[in-house]
Formats: C-alpha cells, sequence, structure tokens
C-alpha cells in the first residue's frame, strides 16, 4: 500500500466542517439515517449499568452491526465505529470500554466468532484493514490490535492483558520520504497470523507481518519479530525458541 495513502488519518479533514469529520472518522459512507440511529442509541443505552443496562443493549445493540448472533453480552461505554462492517458470532461477551472501530472504505472489516471474549478497554482497530477473530478466542483487558492490512487470530487462542498485535503500521525510512507525521502508516509486510491454540502471556507485542503456529506460547514481555513454528515456546527482546511443546 502507498505510504502517501492518508486518507485514514483524522487530521486530514482539516478545514471540513465539524459533522463531515465526526461521520467520516466515525461511520463512513452510511445514510444519514443509520449514523443517527447508531448516535442516538448509544447514547440512549450505553453508560446505563447493571442488569437493565444490560438487557437494553442486548435489544437494541444487535441491529447496529451487520451481524450479531444470540446471546451476544455488550458492556458499558462501547466505542462503536463503522458498526455496518463489524460482524459478531453467538455468546460473545464484550466488556466494558471496549473500542470497536471498522474504519476504511474497501476493507471487509471486523469479524468475530463464537464464543469470543473480549476484555475491558481493549481496543479493535482498522485503517481499510481487516481483523478475523475465531470461534472461543479470549482477549484479556487492556489489549490493542491493529490491521491495515488482514490480521487473523485462530481458534481457542489465549490473550493475556496489555498485549499489542499489529499488522501494517510501518512507515518509509527512506531519506527522502514525506516526514513521518504525513505518512499513512500503513504500509504492511504481509498478513499477521496466530496460528489456534496459542497462549499469548501478558505484554507481549506480535509485529506486522508475523506468522505463529498453532499451538505456541509466547512468554510475557516478549516482542515476536518473526515467524514461529507450530508447538513452540518462545520469549525474549526480540522473542527466541526455547524449546519445542
Amino acid at each position: 500500500m502507498s505510504e502517501d495513502n492518508t486518507e485514514y488519518k483524522i487530521k486530514e479533514a482539516r478545514g471540513k466542517s465539524a459533522w463531515y469529520t465526526y461521520r467520516k472518522l466515525c461511520f463512513g459512507n452510511v445514510s444519514l439515517g443509520r449514523a443517527l440511529r447508531t448516535e442516538s442509541t448509544t447514547f440512549l443505552f450505553g453508560s446505563i449499568s447493571g442488569a437493565a443496562g444490560l438487557a437494553l443493549r442486548n435489544i437494541f445493540y444487535p441491529g447496529l452491526f451487520a451481524q450479531t448472533g444470540s446471546k451476544t453480552i455488550f458492556g458499558r461505554n462501547l466505542t462503536v465505529r463503522h458498526p455496518h462492517k463489524i460482524q459478531i458470532g453467538s455468546n460473545v461477551i464484550i466488556d466494558d470500554g471496549v473500542v470497536l472501530d471498522a474504519k476504511g472504505d474497501t476493507n471487509k472489516g471486523i469479524y468475530i466468532g463464537d464464543n469470543v471474549y473480549i476484555g475491558r478497554n481493549t481496543i479493535l482497530y482498522t485503517k481499510n484493514g481487516n481483523i478475523r477473530i475465531g470461534d472461543n478466542v479470549n482477549i484479556s483487558s487492556n489489549c490493542q490490535i491493529f490491521s491495515s492490512g488482514d490480521l487473523e487470530i485462530g481458534e481457542g487462542t489465549m490473550i493475556a492483558a496489555f498485549c499489542y498485535l499489529l499488522n501494517g503500521g510501518s512507515y518509509n525510512t527512506s531519506k527522502d520520504a514525506a516526514p513521518f507525521a504525513q505518512q499513512s502508516g500503513m504500509l504492511s509486510k504481509g498478513p499477521t497470523r496466530i496460528g489456534s491454540n496459542c497462549w499469548l502471556a501478558a505484554h507481549t507485542t506480535i509485529t506486522d507481518g508475523v506468522t505463529i503456529g498453532s499451538h505456541c506460547v509466547v512468554g510475557a514481555g516478549s516482542v515476536v519479530l518473526q515467524d514461529l513454528p507450530a508447538h513452540t515456546f518462545c520469549a525474549g527482546t526480540p522473542a527466541c525458541p526455547i524449546r519445542r511443546r
């Protein structure tokens, strides 16, 4: 992807009206009615606590998304952007303060499988990229998952608190490149893939274009810069294989 593509940086809306900027950031190319429906629903029911809040969001939130399965629980104070490109499976729990942002014009957006848990204050966001989360995945609190291309998490994987998973996010470092703050930060080395039944311990970072095979364990605080074969224990900065599982 070209490094001069800055369409998805909100600062590129400078000089536009406040409503144009807000609508571009939060809703994309949808009808005014759909944008107002999302806005009013989150305003009216987003912060209500207790059983009443859960019940009301269970009634009104599913219609905001492209698809929502049964028995999904929506916590308080969710930030929902471009919900028409977010698919949610059944028996999903989305805890308080989560951000789901599927920003982009040509991407498919965010797919969340069945029986997924997304912990408090975790952020899933795209810049014209895709995020796909398989069934039975557990994402703990305060994680960040970003994609400007394709990022996949296999079924049954456990992601501990404060992990950072990245696809894209790279900048042109050549001498004649534009200043970093003027670049899009959307360059990518390729898809980022986490296999099934992996455990990423707390504060793990998975960098752009890395593939982690199934049944891997990554130690706390590790920074993974290169592919890992299946059934591997690894740890360190940068992460290195320790032994076979």
